[in-house]
């Protein structure tokens, strides 16, 4: 039955009111609620990462929202408060780029000492097409007035328990840069719900806790804002510090620009390859508000020498990514360290080791990975038995699984001076802990989710 225009036409707006997801593939979980999924390894193969390989952050549950109720508000430091819909939006001049987006504790697994949060490999980044509109542009038809200093995201998430509401400023100069966008679209289609459907913030270069989902509001203000994420969490020493340090957060600053850096996708590290046979080393890098990636070279003896790797002519963004490979034809068997390192614009290069930080941000270090090179590959397996955690307290279940699974637990290598911390923020966040039971809890945690051994 072929159906009238105008009905065929109604059909298709009604199904953009609400997002709906493809399912996600082959994804790592991190935690199943508040989903975090992470990208594995193989989606360093794609030059614009697939929606179904992105990974997904979510402090909280992600919001339904309806794109008839829908509304964006500018207020603050703006001579005419603006209140758009998503039509108004679209009448502005619309703009497109490629841009990655990293979750600041992207890495965060590789830290020694542990640190607490969501334990990232490396898959915890997307390179995305993004269209949409410059901020600046809507901030400007608001009537943006001197006085302003910073502008204030929020979206239609809902905190858990007394979790703080989820809230990141930027600079004024970020948001005027002509880059930064209110996305729409996500690889030419329209966003989905868990990348912030119907609008988020793009601010390319820049962290992924900047790139708000789920945009409804957006505050100019003439200070800077003084709540939680901002002046608590997503922060970081800007120097050295000691391992396992305490850093009180008025001494550390803002998460902003990503840091020059670059993943080895293939080989596998621990895989065999065979002696004299071409093996092509690839992966990609990437940098923030330094400017884009210039060169990518690989060692295959450990760092003694550095060869440059090809790169991809034809990936010459900002914010993109950039894709690397080096052929080489191991000459014997040995066992081989191949390390690859970025450089951008400005000069800056991956460091050969990682300085320590309290919330695990910024991991760079130069990536390394083992190939033992035979003459005949082996089928067997070396892989440990998985040893299963006894059973937890059934008052840490009462506690924690209310807002979130064992997953976000097990993950965790964390100290006993660590654990009490979390014990501590997880209370302030709602968690009902009975301080009979709070020992028995915490006795749990460091007994079977301590450090990790060293070099594992």
């Amino acid at each position: 039955m072929k159906l009238p225009r105008r009905d065929f036409l109604l059909l298709a707006s009604a199904a953009l009111l609400q997002a709906e997801d493809r399912p996600k593939r082959d994804m790592l979980v991190r935690s199943a609620r508040p989903e975090d999924l992470e990208m594995p390894l193989a989606g360093f193969a794609d030059y614009i990462t697939p929606i179904e390989h992105f990974f997904v952050r979510t402090h909280v549950y992600a919001p339904t929202v309806n794109l008839s109720d829908w509304r964006l508000k500018v207020e603050g430091e703006v001579g005419t408060p603006l209140t758009l819909t998503m039509n108004d939006l679209k009448a502005l001049r619309p703009v497109e780029l490629v841009g990655v987006v990293e979750c600041a504790g992207n890495g965060r697994s590789f830290y020694e000492p542990s640190v607490a949060g969501l334990q990232w490999g490396n898959g915890a980044v997307g390179n995305g097409r993004w269209r949409g509109v410059r901020l600046a542009d809507v901030l400007k038809r608001a009537g943006i007035k001197e006085s302003a200093n910073e502008i204030l995201f929020e979206g239609a998430d809902v905190p858990i328990g007394t979790m703080p509401d989820f809230q990141r400023s930027i600079p004024v100069k970020k948001a005027l840069d002509p880059n930064t966008l209110l996305a729409y679209e996500m690889n030419g289609e329209t966003l989905p719900a868990q990348h912030g459907f119907p609008l988020r913030v793009v601010a390319p270069g820049w962290a992924s806790d900047s790139w708000i989902k789920w945009l409804t509001s957006i505050r100019v203000l003439d200070k800077e804002h003084d709540g939680f994420w901002m002046k608590t969490a997503y922060r970081h020493p800007g120097k050295p510090v000691a391992p396992m340090a305490a850093i009180p957060p008025e001494q550390m600053q803002p998460v902003t620009s990503l840091r020059i850096k670059s993943v080895i996708a293939s080989p596998a590290d621990g895989s065999q390859v065979m002696a004299g046979s071409p093996l092509a080393i690839r992966g990609v890098a990437w940098s923030g508000d330094s400017g884009p990636v210039t060169a990518v070279e690989v060692s295959v003896d450990g760092g003694r020498t550095w060869k440059p790797a090809a790169l991809r002519a034809d990936q010459k963004t900002q914010f993109g990514w950039r894709q690397f490979e080096f052929n080489w034809t191991p000459p014997q068997p040995a066992y081989y360290t191949i390390l690859a390192r970025a450089r951008d614009t400005a000069g800056n290069t991956q460091p050969l080791d990682q300085e320590w930080n309290p919330a695990g941000y910024g991991w760079n270090v130069v990536p390394r990975v083992i190939v033992d090179v035979v003459r005949e590959l082996s089928t067997a397996s070396s892989a440990a038995p998985d040893r299963a955690n006894p059973a937890p307290p059934a008052s840490l279940q009462t506690a924690c699984n209310v807002c979130h699974g064992d997953d976000v637990i097990r993950q965790q290598r964390m100290n006993r001076a660590q654990w009490d911390r979390e014990l501590g923020k997880m209370t302030g966040w709602g968690a009902k802990i009975n301080a009979s039971d709070r020992d028995s809890i915490l006795d749990y945690l460091f007994s079977n989710f301590g450090p990790r051994p060293r070099g594992r």
